[in-house]
């Protein structure tokens, strides 16, 4: 027949012993389409974590920060009447900030530190920066400068490694400005800390011209985008999102 006993009683084929390992080459072809479809899907799966985190910390920011606010009207009364649209800080001769002048941070102080648990710093610029305990922090103001603390920047990460054109990137911007009646700020009136909607349209559209606009004011409105997505980077959202 084709087969028979060897010498210790065995079968075998008369063709040899049948193959099963791999040669060098298939595990190398192997590895490799292992490693397109790694670099394929890796940058994405990042990029997911990385939006899950910033969300996370955008919702969590606009809640902590409007929960103060109620407990602050719980102890002071209406917001409307101690809400105060102060200035930043002064700079002495030599160019340098001085920490007695700042009535934001004095505000701030006054309304908020008894509910929202922080440390701060003072850079050059005359900015304070309020740092978080998940690792996000915010200025009371824009950019480079705190000029009114009706603005409020928010960085869900480290604020150093943002750039001042980042907005809707790295950094975020909202209003709190409880207390002005004309039609360009109603849909901050009477209400809390909300993403950036002066003068807005009503138009969701709008919201993605501005975002996607090279100019810095427009892509403060890249903020309501997400909230109004439910407080998720939506798959359309113009930026990749980073802290």
């Amino acid at each position: 027949g084709g087969g028979g006993l060897d010498s210790a009683g065995g079968l075998f084929h008369a063709s040899g012993l049948s193959r099963s390992a791999f040669t060098l080459a298939e595990v190398l072809i192997t590895l490799g389409i292992i490693g397109v479809v790694a670099a394929m899907t890796l940058p994405a799966l990042i990029q997911n974590h990385t939006n899950k985190v910033v969300a996370t910390r955008l919702k969590k920011f606009y809640t902590t920060f409007n929960e103060a606010i109620q407990l602050a009207e719980a102890e002071y009364g209406d917001r409307q009447y101690w809400y105060s649209d102060v200035a930043g800080v002064d700079l002495d001769e030599e160019g340098n900030p001085i920490m007695s002048s700042a009535q934001i941070d004095k505000w701030f102080q006054k309304y908020f530190s008894k509910f929202i648990v922080l440390k701060k710093k003072l850079n050059k610029s005359g900015t304070i920066v309020y740092y978080l305990n998940d690792g996000s922090a915010f200025q009371l103001g824009a950019d480079d400068s705190v000029t009114s603390s009706r603005a409020i920047t928010f960085f869900p990460g480290n604020p150093d490694k943002c750039g001042a054109m980042d907005y809707g990137k790295c950094k975020f911007y909202f209003l709190y400005q409880p207390v002005d009646t004309s039609k360009l700020w109603k849909y901050h009136y009477k209400k809390g800390v909300e993403p950036c909607k002066y003068n807005w349209d009503g138009k969701v559209e709008t919201l993605y011209n501005n975002c996607k606009s090279t100019n810095t004011i427009n892509k403060k409105y890249c903020t309501a985008i997400i909230q109004l997505n439910d407080w998720e980077i939506p798959k359309d959202y113009p930026y990749k999102v980073s802290y």
